[in-house]
């Protein structure tokens, strides 16, 4: 009688940790399905250097990922017009690139009303979306998406 209880016992938790680990695995990942990241820009404009890169290469290995970056804070910087680069590069081409390769650009209209930046002056491939942080929680949350801050 004891044996059937460890096994029973045994197999309940077995059954309990394979519901648990499913639970565990973003749904971007599983079964074939396109991987979706959320890249975070808060930081200002030597951040974003490193991300245009990051994007790049990320693409480059993957290119079916699902790229979105999130923009708040001094992170909205490099997607207004006329925003360049410590070397004087502009971004307009890098952003108009990767958005080409699908890569989706969001900035906080919580920062732009805090910094007082005008949607107008927002690059084309900006979409605003109310707030940052809610975003990047939101697109983790409820669609799966994996998180990198460069």
């Amino acid at each position: 009688m004891r044996r059937a209880f460890i096994r029973a016992s045994a197999a309940l938790a077995a059954i309990g940790l394979a519901a648990k680990a499913a639970q565990a695995t973003p749904a971007s990942a599983g079964k074939g399905g396109r991987i979706k990241v959320v890249y975070q820009l808060s930081e200002g404009i030597d951040q974003a250097v490193r991300a245009m890169g990051n994007l790049r290469n990320h693409l480059n290995g993957a290119p079916d990922t699902k790229l979105v970056v999130v923009a708040f804070g001094y992170g909205v910087d490099f997607l207004v017009e006329g925003a360049k680069d410590s070397r004087g590069n502009a971004f307009e081409a890098p952003v108009g690139a990767l958005a080409a390769s699908g890569v989706e650009f969001r900035v906080c209209r919580n920062t732009l009303n805090a910094r007082k930046i005008a949607e107008s002056s927002l690059l084309m491939e900006a979409k605003v979306v109310p707030a940052g942080v809610v975003e990047i929680a939101r697109l983790q949350a409820e669609e799966g998406y994996v998180y990198i801050k460069p």
